[in-house]
């Protein structure tokens, strides 16, 4: 579906200004540790949106309804994972962390969803 494409597309483009925003903004200004958290959550950030144009372009190809599934895990796990690291380290409240493997178990469920729907689609 397209609308996974431009959600990817989006995300892509989120990611490439928290990156840098990171690098040029924030280096000065955050601690090395917090600053490496935010870079985590920027590259988790881009591969999933990634993620999300494969999942737009695997329905494009060929409609499977757990493509809906593998793009709202993505989506999810970009908000819930890269989300909380972004927060993390702007705000130094290391509780946030606790919310962190939430993000990676919907990428996790991402990728296996859209594993078993090209699996299921056939040749």
């Amino acid at each position: 579906m397209r609308l996974w494409i431009v959600l990817g597309a989006v995300n892509a483009f989120l990611s490439v200004a928290a990156g840098a925003f990171g690098a040029h903004g924030l280096k000065a200004r955050l601690s090395a540790d917090l600053l490496a958290i935010f870079e985590t959550g920027a590259r988790y950030h881009m591969y999933h949106a990634l993620g999300l144009i494969a999942v737009g372009l695997v329905a494009q190809a060929r409609p499977v309804g757990l493509l809906t599934g593998a793009g709202v895990a993505m989506l999810a796990g970009i908000v819930l994972f890269s989300g909380s690291l972004y927060a993390l380290a702007l705000t130094g409240v290391r509780a946030l962390g606790a919310i962190t493997p939430l993000g990676g178990l919907g990428f996790l469920a991402g990728w296996a969803l859209l594993a078993l729907a090209v699996w299921r689609a056939g040749p």
